[in-house]
């Protein structure tokens, strides 16, 4: 029992951790409530209360180890999931914007802040150096906003998210040096060393990073909080190697999210996951960190304070902008556009405080630049979330008019499953993929069960609800909705069918065993029923790994596929897929044209690049196939039914071929049937 009196646990500042932590809890929910009323960004209100209840205000939490220690992990934590929402695939096509908008973006404000700082104030070389590197960097404080409104993938956004990698890892490297400087010991050796630790940084977490990961998800992906710590042990092992090269922890924590960007899709269970404990904890823990870290009585300090504080603020602010409207005349980005990079880019949080706080140990900064930097600390907290919720808003509208991707962004998916734990697991995952995280339509799990008496069938009813119960606590983590139908029919495949018609499913996905019941069936008596009986397009799919887990995927297109009224829904699909995996795609022509089929993918919505290929004989596609693929890989063949345009006799057996080769993953899409105008859709010129 804890017997201190109860004056000395309430005595200000509190320092009882349950009192802190309650207090700290109560901030989170209701300061961007209170914010949101004043139509203000949520996140405001908690750097603002942070700011109220710290010690340089009302004093009623002390800034203790806990707080620090909790606001520097939400700091590596938001860096983290930054790297992971980067669209890798974007950065990757044009690394140059992102190079472009960092450089520009730092050596702008670095310049000119450089010059006032000597020429003006008179400052040391090395301070002015150092102090025009901490505004010239930026921290990505209104991040939760843009990933709220959905705009992450926006190219404008990965601009700035790739930017992060020049500004940064650039203001560290100017401290390194002018530390190095003031200590007497600025050599060639100095910058190689600084130079070399990046190399080792980036090449370590690169390199082992995705294997490991690839390796962990493959061997324990049926337990997904197990997932989720392997995520967390990879973010602080990363920021710690970083650390111990003596670099910013958080450029560790950044990399990392890079490096496993394409394990973990959007949408899944463990993005999501990842997402709330971010949303929830960790990052209103860094926000609050920064908060008290304001001291509001600094405007009072005297003259200099605010003339150091004014003048950085509108030099970073005026250059900042200057660098967003360059870049965006030159990338030809839109108003929309250049006001989140501006936004965003104006962000500066505990990061800029850490190197002025070096600079300060070092005796390059006084007491008036400190609380300059505070207070710059104060106005970027309120004005980056600002200028960012409402450009991004503007920007998630127009993507939301945009050339007809309300239509074709949210299916309806049936899933039919059996009682098999792990195809299941893998098959949702399947589902999320395709879903992203675009619309609110839901995933209707569906199980028939055939009648065997009625103590049988009840007790078989009830074990399969018991399943689907798990799946759509599976589907709650992931933030996808989840309807659960158990229905009792002698014919399992009039069961699903009737089930697809029922809730008007945009599509059926269904697994497969590779186990064959009858001769002249290509996967067995009831996926080859469901085929006959539906018009709808049907995935059938045998992932025999980890579906985050692929790296590349080839897809196998038949000749005259080109002419079936469902072959774009199906090629967009397939880019779906593709998309939200973050793989490499690589399309095989069978007997035909491989620019030809080039060109009518590009036709498709979605932007993702491609390889192709073409052969002149089906006898060459499995030889080629089991030479370029791996066990990491997915096949996916788009096969019309029996009968319809573009459907081959090979068709027939492939599947039970595909099963055999290194990946023993593939998925067969079977388009939809007499809908020549729901397939146009698809196109971006209708």
């Amino acid at each position: 029992m804890n017997t201190t009196p109860v004056a000395n646990v309430l005595e200000m500042p509190l320092e009882e951790p349950v009192l802190v932590f309650t207090i700290a809890m109560a901030i989170f929910l209701a300061g961007p409530l209170i914010v949101k009323r004043l139509g203000q960004p949520g996140i405001v209100g908690i750097v603002v209360f942070g700011a109220l209840v710290g010690p340089d205000a009302l004093e009623i939490v002390d800034h203790s180890g806990a707080i620090v220690l909790l606001g520097e992990v939400g700091l590596i934590y938001l860096l983290f999931t930054v790297g992971l929402e980067l669209d890798l695939r974007g950065f990757k096509e044009a690394p140059e914007n992102a190079a472009l908008f960092g450089l520009t973006s730092f050596f702008f404000p670095f310049t000119v802040g450089t010059a006032v700082m000597y020429f003006v104030f008179e400052f040391d070389p090395w301070a002015a150096l150092l102090l025009s590197a901490v505004f010239a960097s930026h921290t990505l404080l209104a991040y939760p906003i843009v990933n709220r409104l959905g705009v992450t993938k926006n190219r404008a956004v990965t601009a700035v998210f790739g930017g992060i990698l020049f500004t940064d890892t650039l203001a560290l490297v100017v401290l390194a040096i002018v530390t190095g400087a003031t200590e007497g010991e600025l050599t060639v050796w100095l910058i190689a060393q600084v130079l070399l630790a990046l190399v080792v940084l980036f090449g370590t977490v690169w390199l082992v990073l995705p294997r490991g990961s690839r390796w962990f998800f493959q061997n324990f992906s049926e337990e997904s909080y197990f997932e989720f710590l392997f995520v967390m042990v990879a973010i602080f092992a990363a920021a710690s190697l970083a650390e111990v090269l003596q670099l910013d922890p958080i450029l560790g924590a950044f990399v990392a999210g890079i490096a496993v960007n394409q394990l973990i899709p959007e949408g899944g269970t463990l993005m999501n996951r990842i997402e709330f404990v971010g949303n929830a904890f960790f990052i209103p823990f860094f926000l609050l960190h920064v908060g008290m870290l304001v001291n509001p009585v600094v405007i009072f300090d005297g003259p200099t304070t605010l003339l150091i504080a004014a003048t950085i603020i509108g030099i970073m602010l005026l250059t900042k902008g200057s660098a967003a409207w360059i870049v965006s005349r030159i990338q030809g980005y839109t108003a929309n556009e250049r006001a989140v990079i501006f936004g965003l880019s104006t962000g500066q949080a505990a990061a800029a405080l850490a190197i002025t706080l070096v600079g300060y140990d070092a005796g390059l900064f006084g007491d008036s630049v400190l609380n300059a930097v505070v207070l710059m600390l104060l106005v970027t907290a309120l004005v980056s979330p600002w200028i960012t919720e409402r450009a991004a808003t503007r920007l998630a509208l127009e993507r939301e008019v945009g050339d007809g991707e309300a239509d074709t962004d949210d299916p309806s998916i049936l899933l039919p499953l059996s009682r098999n734990a792990e195809l299941q697991q893998r098959l949702l995952e399947l589902a999320f993929v395709i879903k992203g995280d675009r619309g609110t339509e839901p995933v209707n799990v569906i199980t028939v069960v055939q009648p065997d008496g009625e103590a049988e069938t009840e007790r078989r009813v009830t074990d399969v609800q018991a399943d689907l119960d798990d799946l759509a606590a599976a589907g709650s983590a992931a933030e996808v909705p989840i309807e659960t139908e158990t229905r009792i029919n002698h014919n399992v495949a009039s069961g699903i069918v009737q089930g697809s018609i029922e809730v008007q499913a945009d599509q059926i996905i269904m697994g497969w065993d590779a186990k064959q019941s009858f001769r002249h069936r290509i996967f067995g008596s009831i996926i080859d029923q469901v085929l006959e009986r539906t018009k709808l397009p049907v995935l059938i799919s045998r992932l025999g790994h980890p579906v985050n887990t692929t790296r590349r995927i080839f897809v196998v297109v038949p000749i005259g596929a080109d002419h079936h009224e469902g072959f774009y829904e199906a090629v967009h699909l397939v880019k779906r897929i593709t998309s939200g995996l973050g793989a490499e795609l690589n399309v095989v022509v069978v007997e035909g044209s491989s620019h030809q089929f080039e060109q009518l993918f590009e036709l498709v919505e979605e932007d993702v690049p491609a390889e192709f290929d073409s052969i002149d004989d089906w006898g060459r596609l499995l030889p080629l196939l089991e030479s370029q693929t791996d066990e990491d890989d997915l096949i996916v063949a788009i096969s019309p039914r029996r009968g319809d345009v573009g459907w081959h006799s090979e068709l027939e057996d492939l599947p039970a071929r595909l099963a055999e080769l290194p990946p023993e993953s593939f998925i067969t899409i079977h388009p939809r049937q007499d809908e020549p105008d729901y397939d146009r859709q698809y196109l971006r010129l209708k």
